[in-house]
């Protein structure tokens, strides 16, 4: 049996994402942000090499959010920026599916498998995860390639690692979730 076509899932890799002033370890957030991001830069490229399709999914926040289009917390961060003829798709809630035109994209390009990558994990990841599964997509979540800040009763850490192991196995029918390291991911 070929393998499935597969495209990668950049979600809300923003610059302002995490740039919440009240954060109590905004250091050591930021510092595993921009260490997610060189694990995601990394995936992106393995992915282009592979000629692998890469989305990139841009959060549009309302008026004063931190991600509201055209201010400086708005764009996709440097290190991952999309190259000519990548798409972009921008949601509006923790869905990327929701009011997007994501699942039909990506029914039009043949792909069946999702390799998912990015930010806010308990929100937007956990999110676009299920709803994958449920739409008919088998996904492959980076375990080390999502990230997001502290809540107010759990660290950031123990947010990626409760969402890993919740995930992993998570299926809807014959589709279901992998979680494993962007190292370990094969892009075919």
């Amino acid at each position: 049996m070929p393998a499935a076509k597969t495209a990668l899932l950049v979600i809300d890799v923003q610059r302002g994402i995490l740039n919440d002033p009240i954060l109590a370890r905004k250091k050591e957030i930021n510092q595993a942000f921009d260490e997610t991001v060189v694990r995601i830069a990394g995936l992106i490229a393995r992915a282009r090499t592979a000629s692998v399709p890469v989305i990139y999914i841009q959060h549009d926040g309302g008026p004063g959010h931190r991600l509201e289009p055209e201010t400086s917390g708005w764009p996709l961060r440097p290190e991952i920026a999309p190259h000519p003829g990548e798409q972009v798709i921008h949601k509006r809630a923790c869905d990327a599916f929701f009011e997007t035109t994501l699942d039909a994209e990506l029914t039009a390009a043949g792909i069946k498998q999702l390799v998912i990558c990015g930010c806010m994990t308990q929100y937007c990841i956990d999110t676009t995860v299920r709803r994958a599964v449920s739409l008919g997509y088998d996904a492959v979540l980076a375990a080390d390639g999502h990230t997001t800040a502290d809540t107010d009763t759990l660290r950031f850490e123990q947010i990626i690692a409760h969402h890993n192991a919740l995930l992993d196995g998570f299926d809807a029918g014959e589709h279901e979730v992998r979680v494993c390291p962007v190292a370990e991911i094969r892009l075919v």
